[in-house]
Parts: structure tokens; sequence; C-alpha cells
């Protein structure tokens, strides 16, 4: 049975660095049979998170439920029907995107986090059943990403609460000086070995 891979990408423009790498991504996978899937969230209506905690209050293993009516239960469907994750971001202002960081929040119901409980949330479950390629654009070097960004903290948190472990990231630098630059052919080889360990 083919492997599927679903990719969230918090970009706000698409067609740029992000998209590029991702469907290079993706390509690499799909060249080993997985089937995948591109969640654009600038395409998918979501509210923010009113920390209710409605959602995090029913014990079990069993993600909670958000009572708003928006586009997060479809996107966790198919998040929870995949058996790999792309999760990827530009860097905008030293971290992942509004967006991104929105969908971030969304993923609490993952949580047990009861009223009266004097710490924080705490994951449902430490299982990790998918594995995750994260991936951040930035126009500083790459290197610099890790170092003066919150965006890997934010991309693994993610992928910890989707049940995910990370077997890859991507910090691509220097991305985007100009209007129209798109990734070189070798960061888009690496890219598609990335996806090769997705599928």
């Amino acid at each position: 049975m083919s492997k599927r891979v679903v990719a969230i990408v918090g970009s706000y423009r698409k067609g740029a660095t992000v998209d590029t790498v991702v469907e290079a991504i993706l390509a690499g996978a799909r060249d080993l049979g997985a089937v995948t899937q591109i969640i654009r969230l600038a395409d998918h209506h979501l509210e923010f998170c009113t920390n209710c905690r409605s959602c995090t209050q029913t014990p079990g293993e069993a993600r909670g439920f958000c009572a708003q009516d928006d586009d997060l239960n479809s996107i966790l469907s198919a998040v929870e029907a995949a058996d790999a994750l792309v999760l990827a971001s530009p860097v905008n202002y030293y971290n992942v995107t509004a967006l991104f960081r929105r969908f971030l929040e969304r993923l609490v119901g993952y949580a047990y986090w009861p009223w009266g409980q004097r710490t924080g949330p705490k994951p449902r479950t430490l299982k990790q059943p998918r594995k995750a390629v994260l991936v951040a654009t930035t126009a500083m070097p790459g290197f610099a990403i890790p170092l003066a960004t919150g965006a890997p903290r934010a991309l693994k948190l993610t992928a910890r609460m989707l049940g995910a472990k990370t077997v890859g990231k991507l910090w691509l630098g220097l991305a985007a000086g100009m209007p129209g630059d798109l990734p070189s052919a070798k960061t888009l080889q690496r890219a598609r070995q990335l996806g090769s360990k997705l599928a």
C-alpha cells in the first residue's frame, strides 16, 4: 500500500520558494510510490484559538474537538490519515508566519489540560506514528535559522503535536533575495532526497 504524505504550508505566496521546495520534497516521495497532498493554510478558513480549552478537557488519546466551525477538522483528518508530513513556513520577522502560528495554536486539542491542573498542557500520547520533514526559508544565511529564529522550535512542536518524528530538516537561507528568485538545482535535489525518507 502506498504511503501518504501531506504537506502543511504556511506561506502567503503561491509558487515562491517554499512552494518550490515542498513540491520537490513531495516529488521525491512520489518517485518511490507515495501519494501526496499539499494543504496551503492560506487557502483555508482557520479561526484564531480563543483559549477556551474545551478541546483539552476530555481525557484519552483521541484529539479533542474544537468548537469553532472552520476547516481545522478537515485539515487534521487529512494529517491523521497520513504516514508522513512536510511542515513548511517562511521565516517572517524571526519566526514562522502568523498563519502557521495560528495553525500551531489550534493543535492544543492534542493535549490534555483539565481545569485545575497547575502545570501546562500535556500531550495526549507520546506515540509518533508519522515521519516529518521540516522546512524554513529566510533571506538571512540558512545557518542563522536555528540560531536566531524561533522557526525550528515552532516546526518541531507542530510535528510533535501531530504525532510525527522529525527525520529531516531543510533550513534554506539567502532565499528570494530578488523577486522571482527560486532555489538552485542543488537545493531541489537535496529536497527530493529528503522526500525519499518519507516514502
